[in-house]
Protein backbone atom coordinates (compact mmCIF):
# COMPACT_ATOMS: atom_id res chain seq x y z
CA UNK A 1 0.00 0.00 0.00
CA UNK A 2 1.17 3.71 -0.65
CA UNK A 3 2.54 5.54 2.02
CA UNK A 4 -0.30 8.07 3.21
CA UNK A 5 0.60 11.26 2.07
CA UNK A 6 0.56 14.51 4.84
CA UNK A 7 -1.74 17.47 3.82
CA UNK A 8 0.90 20.22 3.64
CA UNK A 9 0.01 22.81 6.40
CA UNK A 10 -1.26 26.33 5.04
CA UNK A 11 1.06 29.41 6.42
CA UNK A 12 0.61 32.48 7.02
CA UNK A 13 2.96 34.48 5.57
CA UNK A 14 2.68 37.22 8.27
CA UNK A 15 3.25 36.23 11.28
CA UNK A 16 5.02 33.51 9.72
CA UNK A 17 2.97 30.76 11.85
CA UNK A 18 0.22 27.80 10.37
CA UNK A 19 -2.62 29.00 9.08
CA UNK A 20 -4.72 27.21 12.43
CA UNK A 21 -2.31 28.99 14.78
CA UNK A 22 -2.20 32.26 13.21
CA UNK A 23 -1.70 35.04 15.76
CA UNK A 24 -2.58 38.02 13.74
CA UNK A 25 -5.92 38.67 15.02
CA UNK A 26 -4.00 39.45 18.61
CA UNK A 27 -1.69 42.20 17.27
CA UNK A 28 -1.77 45.38 18.10
CA UNK A 29 0.93 47.29 17.14
CA UNK A 30 2.51 50.01 19.31
CA UNK A 31 3.67 53.51 18.12
CA UNK A 32 6.82 54.19 19.60
CA UNK A 33 9.25 56.92 19.67
CA UNK A 34 12.11 54.22 19.59
CA UNK A 35 12.86 52.35 16.66
CA UNK A 36 13.44 48.65 16.89
CA UNK A 37 15.98 47.22 14.30
CA UNK A 38 15.51 43.38 14.44
CA UNK A 39 19.04 41.62 13.17
CA UNK A 40 17.63 38.04 12.37
CA UNK A 41 19.62 35.20 11.89
CA UNK A 42 19.10 33.21 8.12
CA UNK A 43 18.16 29.96 10.41
CA UNK A 44 15.11 32.08 12.92
CA UNK A 45 13.98 33.47 9.74
CA UNK A 46 13.50 30.42 7.81
CA UNK A 47 12.67 28.13 10.17
CA UNK A 48 11.54 29.05 13.65
CA UNK A 49 7.67 28.90 13.84
CA UNK A 50 7.69 30.07 17.44
CA UNK A 51 10.67 32.58 17.66
CA UNK A 52 9.48 35.84 18.88
CA UNK A 53 11.02 38.19 16.14
CA UNK A 54 8.85 38.40 13.77
CA UNK A 55 6.15 38.91 16.61
CA UNK A 56 7.69 41.32 17.81
CA UNK A 57 8.24 43.10 14.45
CA UNK A 58 4.60 42.99 14.24
CA UNK A 59 3.77 44.07 17.48
CA UNK A 60 5.82 47.44 17.02
CA UNK A 61 4.95 50.08 14.51
CA UNK A 62 8.29 51.65 14.50
CA UNK A 63 10.58 48.40 13.30
CA UNK A 64 12.11 46.36 11.08
CA UNK A 65 13.76 43.08 10.24
CA UNK A 66 17.09 42.58 8.96
CA UNK A 67 18.13 39.19 7.82
CA UNK A 68 21.81 38.35 8.27
CA UNK A 69 24.59 37.28 10.04
CA UNK A 70 27.67 39.59 9.31
CA UNK A 71 26.39 42.62 8.60
CA UNK A 72 29.29 44.75 8.18
CA UNK A 73 28.63 45.63 4.75
CA UNK A 74 24.99 45.59 4.96
CA UNK A 75 23.94 48.72 3.50
CA UNK A 76 20.56 48.94 5.39
CA UNK A 77 22.11 48.54 8.76
CA UNK A 78 25.06 50.83 7.70
CA UNK A 79 22.72 53.77 5.90
CA UNK A 80 21.05 53.42 9.70
CA UNK A 81 24.24 53.76 11.18
CA UNK A 82 25.31 56.54 8.86
CA UNK A 83 22.33 58.77 9.46
CA UNK A 84 21.30 57.81 13.32
CA UNK A 85 25.23 58.32 14.50
CA UNK A 86 24.53 59.72 17.72
CA UNK A 87 21.35 57.54 18.60
CA UNK A 88 22.44 54.39 17.42
CA UNK A 89 22.57 51.56 20.36
CA UNK A 90 23.12 47.91 20.72
CA UNK A 91 20.89 45.58 23.25
CA UNK A 92 23.10 43.29 24.37
CA UNK A 93 24.71 42.05 27.68
CA UNK A 94 27.84 43.21 29.85
CA UNK A 95 28.91 44.44 32.53
CA UNK A 96 29.93 48.49 31.46
CA UNK A 97 26.80 49.05 29.74
CA UNK A 98 24.37 51.53 30.02
CA UNK A 99 21.92 50.04 32.46
CA UNK A 100 18.32 51.00 31.89
CA UNK A 101 17.76 49.77 35.19
CA UNK A 102 19.43 51.99 37.16
CA UNK A 103 19.33 55.07 35.22
CA UNK A 104 16.83 58.29 35.89
CA UNK A 105 14.82 60.22 32.91
CA UNK A 106 17.76 62.93 32.43
CA UNK A 107 20.36 60.25 32.76
CA UNK A 108 18.28 57.93 29.79
CA UNK A 109 17.48 61.39 27.75
CA UNK A 110 20.88 62.41 27.91
CA UNK A 111 22.71 58.99 27.18
CA UNK A 112 19.95 58.06 24.25
CA UNK A 113 17.62 61.24 22.50
CA UNK A 114 14.65 61.80 22.26
CA UNK A 115 14.16 59.24 19.12
CA UNK A 116 16.77 56.36 20.01
CA UNK A 117 17.13 53.83 16.90
CA UNK A 118 17.79 50.06 19.25
CA UNK A 119 19.44 47.25 17.22
CA UNK A 120 18.68 44.10 19.23
CA UNK A 121 19.99 40.49 17.48
CA UNK A 122 17.37 37.66 17.46
CA UNK A 123 19.02 34.41 16.99
CA UNK A 124 20.05 31.46 19.38
CA UNK A 125 22.74 32.04 21.49
CA UNK A 126 25.12 30.86 20.09
CA UNK A 127 24.20 32.29 16.72
CA UNK A 128 24.31 35.48 18.51
CA UNK A 129 27.84 35.72 19.72
CA UNK A 130 29.21 34.61 15.93
CA UNK A 131 26.73 37.18 14.29
CA UNK A 132 28.31 39.77 16.56
CA UNK A 133 31.67 38.12 16.35
CA UNK A 134 31.71 39.27 12.92
CA UNK A 135 29.83 42.42 12.63
CA UNK A 136 32.55 45.12 13.21
CA UNK A 137 30.10 47.86 12.76
CA UNK A 138 27.81 46.30 15.71
CA UNK A 139 30.76 46.38 17.83
CA UNK A 140 31.34 49.83 17.61
CA UNK A 141 27.76 50.17 19.07
CA UNK A 142 26.85 51.56 22.27
CA UNK A 143 25.18 49.41 24.80
CA UNK A 144 22.58 49.33 26.44
CA UNK A 145 21.15 46.63 28.84
CA UNK A 146 18.52 46.41 31.78
CA UNK A 147 18.45 44.28 35.03
CA UNK A 148 16.02 41.22 34.82
CA UNK A 149 14.25 39.97 38.00
CA UNK A 150 11.58 37.88 36.54
CA UNK A 151 11.93 34.19 34.81
CA UNK A 152 10.47 34.22 31.35
CA UNK A 153 7.32 32.42 29.93
CA UNK A 154 8.62 31.00 27.37
CA UNK A 155 8.52 27.51 29.52
CA UNK A 156 8.78 25.39 25.99
CA UNK A 157 12.47 26.12 25.37
CA UNK A 158 15.39 25.37 27.38
CA UNK A 159 17.40 28.46 28.24
CA UNK A 160 20.75 28.83 29.32
CA UNK A 161 19.95 30.83 32.55
CA UNK A 162 16.40 30.91 34.72
CA UNK A 163 16.20 34.35 33.91
CA UNK A 164 16.82 34.59 30.13
CA UNK A 165 14.19 36.24 28.22
CA UNK A 166 12.94 35.66 24.46
CA UNK A 167 13.74 38.84 22.08
CA UNK A 168 9.65 40.01 22.45
CA UNK A 169 9.85 39.66 26.20
CA UNK A 170 13.00 41.92 26.24
CA UNK A 171 11.69 44.52 24.05
CA UNK A 172 9.06 45.01 26.46
CA UNK A 173 11.21 44.91 29.29
CA UNK A 174 12.90 47.84 27.85
CA UNK A 175 9.89 49.88 26.82
CA UNK A 176 8.66 49.72 30.34
CA UNK A 177 12.31 50.78 31.15
CA UNK A 178 11.85 53.68 28.93
CA UNK A 179 8.51 54.54 29.88
CA UNK A 180 9.87 54.87 33.74
CA UNK A 181 12.29 57.14 31.96
CA UNK A 182 9.96 59.45 30.41
CA UNK A 183 10.97 58.90 26.76
CA UNK A 184 8.11 56.57 25.84
CA UNK A 185 4.33 56.99 26.36
CA UNK A 186 2.99 54.08 25.14
CA UNK A 187 0.78 51.49 26.59
CA UNK A 188 2.40 48.10 27.19
CA UNK A 189 0.27 45.97 29.08
CA UNK A 190 -1.45 43.86 25.94
CA UNK A 191 1.99 43.41 24.42
CA UNK A 192 3.01 40.33 25.30
CA UNK A 193 -0.60 39.00 24.36
CA UNK A 194 0.62 37.30 20.88
CA UNK A 195 3.19 35.19 22.51
CA UNK A 196 1.72 34.42 25.64
CA UNK A 197 -1.35 32.41 23.41
CA UNK A 198 1.39 31.07 21.31
CA UNK A 199 2.64 29.57 24.48
CA UNK A 200 -1.00 28.15 25.86
CA UNK A 201 -1.56 26.45 22.55
CA UNK A 202 2.15 25.19 22.21
CA UNK A 203 1.41 23.49 25.85
CA UNK A 204 -1.91 22.52 24.75
CA UNK A 205 -0.56 20.56 22.14
CA UNK A 206 2.16 19.05 24.04
CA UNK A 207 -0.23 17.68 26.65
CA UNK A 208 -2.31 16.24 23.66
CA UNK A 209 -0.65 15.12 20.84
CA UNK A 210 -3.45 13.52 19.28
CA UNK A 211 -4.51 17.03 18.14
CA UNK A 212 -5.23 17.26 14.59
CA UNK A 213 -3.96 20.76 14.34
CA UNK A 214 -0.09 19.28 15.78
CA UNK A 215 2.19 17.92 14.02
CA UNK A 216 5.39 16.04 15.73
CA UNK A 217 7.92 13.83 15.00
CA UNK A 218 9.08 13.41 18.41
CA UNK A 219 7.85 12.93 22.01
CA UNK A 220 8.04 16.30 23.47
CA UNK A 221 7.72 17.08 27.13
CA UNK A 222 7.70 20.44 29.06
CA UNK A 223 11.07 21.00 30.77
CA UNK A 224 10.91 22.42 34.29
CA UNK A 225 12.28 25.93 34.58
CA UNK A 226 14.48 24.64 37.26
CA UNK A 227 16.45 22.94 34.42
CA UNK A 228 18.51 24.88 31.73
CA UNK A 229 20.97 23.91 29.42
CA UNK A 230 23.95 25.92 29.58
CA UNK A 231 24.22 27.56 26.02
CA UNK A 232 21.52 25.53 24.63
CA UNK A 233 20.10 26.39 21.52
CA UNK A 234 16.90 29.37 21.97
CA UNK A 235 16.29 33.17 21.21
CA UNK A 236 18.62 35.93 22.20
CA UNK A 237 18.30 36.95 25.90
CA UNK A 238 19.89 40.94 27.05
CA UNK A 239 20.46 39.94 30.52
CA UNK A 240 23.41 37.20 30.59
CA UNK A 241 27.06 38.96 30.32
CA UNK A 242 29.04 36.99 27.70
Amino acid sequence: MPLEMKTPRIKCYKCMRPSITCICKLISPLQTKTRFIILMHPKEYKKEKNGTGHMTKLQLENSEIIVGVDFTKNNRVNEILTQENNSSFLLYPGKDNFNLSIRNSSEIYSFMGPNPHIFLIDGTWPCARKMLKLSKNLQKLKRVSFDNTIKSKFIIKQQPESLCLSTIESVNTVLNLLKEGGLEQCETKDFLIPFEKMIEFQLECIQNPNNKSYRSNTNREVIPKVMYKKDSERNIIFEQEI
